[in-house]
């Protein structure tokens, strides 16, 4: 649905997110050069850039969680909407340790347990070390009573692929994947709104395992693995799914908003704005220049006022744009 005209308000300009810092038992004590953040009593493993806990840093609505203005105004972020709710969730990953083998229900799965949708994400690398790996699914011929098996028996990570990442590689994860996070590489995660995961093995580390349900929810074969770059003539799409759809964008000096929407997307919609690398200024008539800063995000609401796109250095700016099918269903 395309917002009318009348729709569309200064109210609900291009906003910042305050990022919110996740302590993790595999994470980093010290997240410089990356944010100027160091860790108090636990080490920091994500960095939350969309959660419903984050504040909103600018604009009108600043001072608000995500989370409230998503409940108090989803046809003005979202456009046509069924119900309100933050359709994506978008996190910067430090892993300085493995993080446990695990595996994340899909949709049937998750409603089966009373969840509102599973999980089905994406890794886009931003940085990765010589040799940078990660775990994602399981080998050809596996079986499930090899994979219960090498949970007990501690053997568990022999029968993964490891699958190489450089910097730039975007991997998809699909939901019933079973996958570990190496340490090696910076990812930048999309995912559907949900932190549900399934713990299957953690390497000794004192924590929850939820073995039967990972076992529930795995697949032996999925669609995941490294998804090749398709590039356009404006702009590179790194992923096309049914829950998003993640494209780097090409600035050279300036660039209208309207031109960020491709072919055939509607006038009005959500839509994310991250800059991967460098910085961006948001500006218009109609609203305070926004500038985003080097790893940090800005909604662009459905019923936001034209602007223009600037490039302040060195930017490689992200694109994302959620799609969310139980919203239509």
């Amino acid at each position: 649905m395309t917002l009318p005209t009348s729709a569309i308000s200064t109210d609900f300009a291009p906003f910042l997110i305050q990022p919110h810092f996740d302590p993790r038992i595999w994470g980093y004590r010290d997240l410089r050069p990356w944010f100027d953040v160091t860790a108090g009593d636990e080490p920091i493993g994500e960095v939350w850039l969309t959660g419903d806990q984050c504040l909103i840093a600018s604009g009108h609505h600043a001072g608000k969680s995500l989370g409230q203005l998503f409940a108090e105004a989803p046809a003005e972020l979202m456009g046509s909407i069924a119900h309100p709710g933050s359709p994506l969730l978008m996190k910067i990953i430090f892993a300085k340790e493995k993080l446990s083998v695990q595996v994340h229900p899909d949709d049937a799965m998750a409603h089966k347990y009373g969840e509102p949708r599973g999980k089905t994400e994406c890794w886009y690398t931003l940085s990765a070390e010589p040799g940078a790996a990660v775990a994602l699914g399981l080998k050809p011929g596996v079986s499930m009573d090899e994979v219960r098996a090498g949970i007990h028996n501690g053997t568990l990570e022999s029968f993964l692929n490891s699958v190489p990442v450089a910097k730039g590689d975007m991997v998809f994860v699909d939901a019933g994947t079973v996958h570990a996070i190496w340490p090696g590489a910076i990812l930048f995660e999309t995912q559907q709104y949900s932190d549900t995961t399934y713990r299957m093995y953690d390497y000794g580390r004192p924590r929850e395992l939820h073995i039967e349900k990972s076992l529930e929810a795995t697949k032996l074969a999925t669609r995941s693995g490294k998804i090749p770059a398709q590039a356009l003539s404006d702009r590179t799409v790194l992923i096309d799914v049914e829950y998003f759809r993640i494209e780097r964008i090409a600035v050279e000096k300036s660039r209208l908003s309207s031109t960020l929407r491709r072919d055939g997307e509607p006038q009005s919609g959500l839509s994310y704005l991250f800059a991967a690398d460098g910085a961006a200024r948001l500006v218009s008539d109609a609203f305070e220049p926004i500038e985003i800063p080097t790893r940090n995000i800005a909604v662009v609401p459905a019923a936001s006022p034209e602007f223009t796109v600037e490039n302040s250095g060195d930017l490689d700016l992200i694109r994302i744009i959620p799609r969310w099918p139980e919203a239509a269903a």
